[in-house]
């Protein structure tokens, strides 16, 4: 026997038996690792993204009713109205903003197609009715309202929003149906002359601010339909240039480019805001200093319940506060991208993301505004901050939202195991047993 047959026979040592056991029956393993595969398992179910955008949506409006009742009485005390007028208005607002809630969450996706051309239209003409002397509003320098007849008024840019991201939607879905998305002809014509419309119509009014919402919306669309790099650079490049070249010649807002990262309110205190607003953060600390206790909102902080409020969370809810409203913000988001990631339907993925472009984008500028990090574009915080005009256009897409997320195949199977079947058949769910019902029969008959 040679030495390597020899090495071969030798007994091979028994394998130590492993130390980790499988559970048995499919149970799930405790500890650390146990925790985390039952989140990531409750974070895969088909009703993640529509919990995520009710309940989000939900509690950003709630506790925006609160810091606006908080941030907004010591502004009506000094104009001379009752301590509680901007809240109850805001309260009306978010009541009618809960029935577009509710009406659009019901809406099939046809019905959504169909409101896109007449809102458009809509839009636009009551973007030019407002150029119009006598009917249109200046506010802060920014001619962008109408008048509703007492204190009510109404801002159409914030429309034009919703219907930018509605037929922006449908005029891409119907190119993609047709293939013709392929063709840089069919991927900008007729989108960028309407979005451009949209945005000259708002420039007449002077609102810089909400452009760059309406371009961000622009360029969410570009970006999904699969505009190639270059169509996309040069559609980015000339938005820039165009943005530069307003800004150059507008001495305010140059003023206002100025004052990012501004710690001293300079000359002529041209960055008293931005100051005040960064202020009001500094103080508030890790759990603030109560609610109502705000000391910035006496005066010293110029829109403390519109473009500024998320200042006077901070001061008063502290860094726990301005956090919480940052994770509600940030799972909103990604239950949108969630929801235009996993359809088929093209209408639902462009619509889905345009309108989380839309919330998104805008919840970046304010809050960046406020932190020192971006220059004041007078946008307000979405479901947040005061003001009719923006909240109803925008608890109208959360209801789009949801309306998509409970249309998903998984979700609506999961929707109609839920309900109650009350004797009779659901469309889709079928029973779990196959026994038959039977009369009960008199004893000793069998």
């Amino acid at each position: 026997m040679t030495a390597r047959s020899a090495k071969a026979a030798r007994p091979r040592p028994a394998r130590r038996p492993s130390t980790v056991r499988k559970p048995r029956g499919g149970r799930t393993p405790s500890g650390p690792r146990g925790l985390h595969t039952r989140l990531r398992r409750a974070w895969d179910r088909p009703l993640t993204a529509y919990y995520l955008i009710l309940g989000g949506s939900l509690l950003i409006t709630v506790l925006g009713l609160v810091m606006v009742y908080s941030a907004s009485q010591i502004k009506a005390l000094q104009s001379g109205l009752a301590p509680t007028y901007f809240f109850r208005k805001q309260l009306l607002a978010a009541v009618l903003g809960g029935g577009l809630l509710l009406a659009a969450s019901r809406m099939s996706v046809r019905l959504h197609r169909g409101l896109a051309y007449p809102l458009l239209a809509v839009s636009v003409f009551l973007m030019c009715l407002v150029q119009i002397p006598g009917i249109g509003v200046a506010v802060n320098g920014n001619q962008n309202w109408i008048s509703l007849g007492g204190p009510f008024q109404m801002q159409p840019s914030e429309f034009a929003k919703l219907a930018l991201v509605l037929w922006g939607a449908d005029l891409l879905a119907r190119k993609q149906d047709k293939r013709l998305l392929v063709q840089w002809k069919h991927l900008l014509v007729p989108l960028i002359p309407v979005a451009f419309l949209l945005l000259g119509l708002i420039m007449l009014g002077g609102d810089m601010g909400t452009a760059i919402i309406l371009t961000a919306i622009l360029f969410g669309l570009l970006w999904l339909a699969g505009a190639p790099t270059r169509l996309f650079v040069g559609v980015l490049g000339a938005a820039t240039l165009i943005g530069a070249l307003l800004i150059k010649t507008s001495a305010n807002r140059m003023s206002r480019l100025a004052c990012i990262g501004a710690t001293d309110p300079g000359p002529g205190d041209q960055c008293w805001q931005a100051v005040h607003g960064i202020y009001a953060l500094a103080s508030g600390g890790f759990f603030g200093s109560g609610l109502g206790a705000s000391m910035e909102k006496w005066g010293e902080l110029p829109e403390p319940h519109t473009d500024f409020i998320f200042a006077i969370t901070g001061e008063e809810l502290g860094l726990a506060g301005t956090l919480s409203v940052l994770a509600l913000f940030a799972a909103l988001g990604y239950a949108g991208i969630r929801v235009a990631g996993r359809t088929e339907d093209p209408f639902v993925r462009y619509a889905a993301g345009g309108v989380t472009t839309w919330i998104t984008a805008q919840a970046v500028i304010n809050i960046g505004a406020v932190l020192g990090l971006l220059p004041i574009a007078g946008v307000p915080l979405p479901l947040f901050s005061y003001g009719g005009s923006a909240l109803l256009p925008t608890m109208f897409a959360i209801g789009l939202l949801i309306a998509f997320a409970r249309n998903e195949p998984a979700a609506r199977a999961a929707l109609a195991m839920r309900q109650p079947v009350f004797g009779r058949r659901q469309a889709g769910v079928r029973w779990k047993t196959m026994r038959r019902r039977v009369k009960k029969r008199p004893s000793g008959e069998r």
